[in-house]
């Protein structure tokens, strides 16, 4: 591939497809898209612990999927495009796909 621009939206998108890499970060990207929500609110949704939850919410601040803004004591976040729900609903509806053809999903291209 050739240097510049178009290479770096690859390169972002490389950054923004790792940041989303997790099962639980897609989880919360998707209870997100929802709208705004605390960490009680995914821990309570989500069914797992409250580090566990800030530990992603961290990743995903620093990739720039969300930001967090302040709600009385506590932090309420939100993603900061919608795409990224785009993105997410997208890939678990395909990952939920029975396959075509009756051919075996292995990952590598056929």
């Amino acid at each position: 591939m050739s240097s510049g621009s178009g290479y770096d939206a690859y390169e972002g998108a490389s950054e923004l497809l790792r940041a989303l890499s997790a099962p639980i970060r897609l989880a919360i990207v998707s209870q997100l898209a929802g709208g705004e929500r605390c960490v009680h609110e995914l821990v309570d949704t989500l069914g797992v612990t409250q580090p566990l939850v800030s530990q992603h919410l961290r990743v995903l601040r620093g990739a720039g999927v969300v930001r967090g803004s302040r709600r009385g004591r506590e932090i309420a976040y939100s993603l900061v495009d919608e795409h990224v729900a785009h993105i997410v609903a997208d890939a678990v509806s395909h990952a939920g796909e029975e396959p075509r053809g009756g051919t075996q999903r292995t990952g590598a291209p056929s």
